[in-house]
């Protein structure tokens, strides 16, 4: 999350488990998981304040990215994902999944 989200929170808040939705959420899909839950999901991080979401199926080799205000996108046969502009000079390497 970003810095000055974290900073408004009062001490207290720190301490618990944090009223904060993430800025970045990455969710990697397992054999068993059920696509449309997880899609679900990711749908309502970013309803909650996500500005962006990576839904990974490592075996397919594919990915839904979500951001707030935008639709989401499907990467097929993804090589590399970026984080831009959320995340300027972000990147990984799906190889490094393997």
């Amino acid at each position: 999350m970003r810095r000055e989200r974290w900073d408004a929170l009062t001490g207290d808040q720190r301490r618990k488990f944090v009223p904060l939705c993430p800025d970045f959420v990455v969710e990697l899909r397992s054999p068993s998981d059920d696509l449309s839950e997880l899609q679900a999901k990711m749908d309502e991080y970013a309803g909650c304040g996500a500005r962006l979401g990576w839904l990974m199926d490592v075996e397919a080799k594919r990915a839904w990215i979500y951001g707030a205000g935008r639709a989401v996108e499907t990467v097929e046969n993804a090589q590399r994902l970026t984080g831009d502009p959320e995340l300027p000079g972000f990147v990984l390497d799906w190889s490094a999944l393997a």
